[in-house]
């Protein structure tokens, strides 16, 4: 059967949100006449405006009422009668809202507690290297072809103009919500003083970051430095980050966004690793890490507010390399 209403479910954070429209540009290449729509958190919904594949974006809002709402998305989408739901998630609210979605096929992880009612399951690896693209396309291999695909936004010529700047300029989003996963303010105002006064350097962020990056601006000796942070929408900061000469991120939220417009990037790990399957997908893309082998490392899937063991050695990274006039190997 040829799914003709197509939901994907993805309502976790930012970055999930960015690497789940790898799906929607392998479901169109596969079912361009399908309508397809996806399941988001709160907050989350803007990355999508815009978009030329989506018919609409159902929103769960989980900070308030978070269980109400859940029914009540699950009724919008049991009202919609999708031929194929796909939940890219594990747990236990999304499994619930697939199994209830009243879809002719629904698929997901082996992982998730209502898998055993899905038409489809998928076991789920991690920490084997596979990228969460990979991932999550091998949730509809059984209906696409094999080529490959990469997660794709589609900043508007609005997001474009707000994100204009004289060339060449960087761009360095030093703030994460985890600490362990954020690299340390000292590190970030070594790497602004080794840039040189010919390149404008660009903080983003979220709103709640703009006194951090501040702080950053304030500690270095260097001129010329601008805070952007809470400034631009998710859309126009990627595509404030496609123009960049050079993209600085912790493995966070930007680092996605250059992967979804192929913007150049240099991607720093402290407690996690690349082989869960989240690093950079850029053409340019440099993966910057501590040299030392320490068995602390990773500590865990998502970053804790300080390292366990105290020391954050991981932490402990070079100053990484400069792209004038070419961005060299990874460490």
């Amino acid at each position: 059967m040829i799914p003709e209403r197509i939901l994907i479910i993805q309502t976790a954070f930012i970055g999930d949100a960015i690497l789940a429209t790898a799906l929607l540009e392998a479901l169109h290449r596969q079912f361009p006449e399908a309508r397809l729509d996806i399941a988001v958190r709160a907050g989350n919904e803007s990355l999508f405006q815009g978009h030329p594949y989506l018919g609409q974006v159902l929103i769960w809002n989980k900070k308030k009422h978070k269980f109400r709402n859940l029914l009540a998305l699950i009724r919008t989408v049991r009202a919609e009668e999708y031929d194929l739901v796909v939940n890219l998630q594990r747990f236990f609210s999304t499994g619930l809202l697939t199994f209830l979605s009243g879809a002719r096929q629904t698929v997901g992880f082996r992982k998730n507690p209502f898998s055993i009612t899905f038409t489809q399951r998928v076991p789920h690896r991690i920490g084997d290297g596979t990228h969460e693209v990979e991932r999550n396309l091998a949730l509809i291999a059984h209906l696409t072809d094999s080529q490959q695909t990469k997660p794709r936004l589609y900043p508007s010529e609005a997001d474009f103009s707000e994100a204009e700047a004289s060339a060449p300029y960087i761009c360095m989003a030093p703030t994460s919500v985890w600490a362990t996963k954020q690299w340390p303010a000292d590190r970030w105002v070594a790497l602004i003083d080794t840039v040189p006064q010919t390149h404008t350097i660009y903080l983003l962020g979220a709103p709640s970051d703009r006194d951090a990056c501040a702080a950053i601006i304030e500690a270095s000796s260097r001129s010329g430095v601008i805070n952007r942070a809470g400034e631009l929408s998710l859309l126009a900061s990627a595509a404030f980050m496609r123009g960049a000469k050079m993209n600085y991120v912790n493995d966070s939220a930007p680092l996605h966004l250059a992967s979804a417009v192929n913007a150049p990037v240099t991607a720093i790990f402290c407690s996690t690793v690349p082989a869960f399957g989240f690093g950079p997908l850029s053409d340019t893309s440099i993966i910057w890490q501590t040299p030392e082998d320490l068995d602390c490392r990773p500590c865990g899937l998502h970053g804790y507010r300080s390292c366990p063991r105290g020391h954050f050695r991981c932490a402990d990274i070079p100053i990484p390399p400069a792209p004038w006039p070419d961005p060299v190997g990874p460490l």
